[in-house]
């Protein structure tokens, strides 16, 4: 399972919409797709929300940001990450 950052900008709409019934729909919405969560923060500034969760693979997760998009009308970017310890040993293989 690879990492993925889903970075989060409310609109108006999603404002609407908070609850915590809410994000536990995003959460089976994620797990539809083949995914786990494992963290979700608010932020302040910019960005109003990340998620950090694995999925199988890049389809995986493209279709889970876009349903996401849909049920809560919430604007996500997704990043693919690897941790440092990865980073580190693919550095080395170079």
């Amino acid at each position: 399972m690879a990492t993925y950052f889903l970075f989060g900008k409310y609109t108006h709409e999603a404002m609407k919409g908070m609850s915590p019934e809410r994000t536990a729909e995003a959460n089976k919405l994620i797990e539809k797709f083949g995914g786990k969560v494992k963290e979700i923060y608010a932020l302040f500034g910019e960005i109003d929300l990340v998620i950090i969760a694995e999925f199988p693979g890049n389809s995986e997760a493209m279709k889970a940001s876009i349903a996401l998009s849909k049920l809560t009308n919430i604007s996500f970017k997704t990043a693919p990450a690897l941790s440092v310890e990865e980073f580190d040993k693919l550095i080395t293989e170079l």
